[in-house]
């Protein structure tokens, strides 16, 4: 599998996967609402320089609440990424429960979810992202 590491830091690594054309944001560890924002940012500059429509957005290594910035994601930065042109959006779960429950109240503020499916694993996600159309 082709993969270039787009962007990496202690919260985030923000990798495209050249063979299927997607983007794999994986979060890692606690987030504050400045780390979400800081790598939602980088997921939508990745997803306009790259021409890449589809994301996978990987919380299986996010610990704990992050619900601050749940608000948001869901109102402001979910617009400007379907703006952007955003197709398939495939947000895998992490194990923690109150980091599931932030991503459910993030999408709970999402005006339109079309596109957006949840996952339990990034092989689920991985699959769902082939299906759906570029």
């Amino acid at each position: 599998m082709r993969t270039e590491v787009i962007f990496q830091d202690t919260y985030i690594s923000i990798i495209y996967n050249q063979e299927q054309h997607f983007i794999h944001a994986d979060w890692i560890g606690f987030q504050t609402k400045q780390s979400v924002q800081e790598g939602c940012e980088r997921i939508l500059e990745t997803m306009g320089h790259l021409e890449c429509f589809k994301v996978i957005n990987d919380n299986t290594h996010v610990e704990g609440i992050w619900s601050s910035a749940a608000e948001w994601v869901g109102t402001d930065w979910f617009p400007r990424m379907r703006q952007a042109g955003m197709a398939s959006f495939a947000w895998v779960y992490s194990p923690s429960m109150f980091s599931r429950l932030s991503a459910d109240k993030s999408l709970r503020f999402t005006y339109d979810t079309t596109g957006i499916e949840v996952f339990d694993s990034v092989e689920e996600a991985t699959a769902w992202l082939a299906a759906t159309p570029t």
